[in-house]
C-alpha cells in the first residue's frame, strides 16, 4: 500500500484525504450539526441547541466555530439586542451533504442489520 503524500492546511498537518475529512467533519457533532442547517437552512443557536439536546453549549459553540473556520458554515450576526446570530451552510457546505446521505443510508442498513431497536428514521 503506496504512503499518503504529507499535506498542510493553515496549522494543520495531513498525511491524506482521509484524515483532512475526518478532521473537518468528523467527531460526535459535526456531521449532525451539519444535517440539521441542510433540513432547516438557517439556525440560530438556540434552535441547533434544542434540535441536539445532548450537545453542551460549550461544545456546540466550538463545532460552529470550527465549521465556520473550515468554511462549512456562514455565521451572520445582526446588530440588535438581544444578540441575534443564525448559521447557515456554505455554498462548500452544501457539497458535503450527499456524503452525509450516503452515511444515512449507510446507518440504516447497518440498524437492519445488527438489530438496532431505535434509530432515527429520517428521510434522506
Amino acid at each position: 500500500m503506496a504512503e499518503c503524500p504529507f499535506k498542510k492546511s493553515g496549522r494543520h498537518e495531513y498525511h491524506c484525504s482521509m484524515e483532512l475529512t475526518v478532521h473537518v467533519i468528523g467527531g460526535k457533532w459535526k456531521m449532525i450539526i451539519l444535517h440539521q442547517l441542510e433540513r432547516s437552512e438557517t439556525l440560530r443557536f438556540g434552535e441547533l441547541k434544542q434540535i441536539i439536546p445532548n450537545i453542551t453549549q460549550k461544545m456546540l459553540t466550538q463545532q460552529l466555530r470550527e465549521l465556520e473556520d473550515d468554511g462549512l458554515i456562514n455565521r451572520v450576526v445582526y446588530a440588535v439586542v438581544p444578540p441575534k446570530v443564525e448559521y447557515s451552510l456554505t455554498e462548500l457546505g452544501q457539497t458535503v451533504i450527499p456524503v452525509l446521505q450516503h452515511l444515512t443510508k449507510w446507518g440504516q442498513q447497518y440498524a437492519e442489520i445488527r438489530k438496532v431497536d431505535e434509530f432515527c428514521e429520517e428521510a434522506v
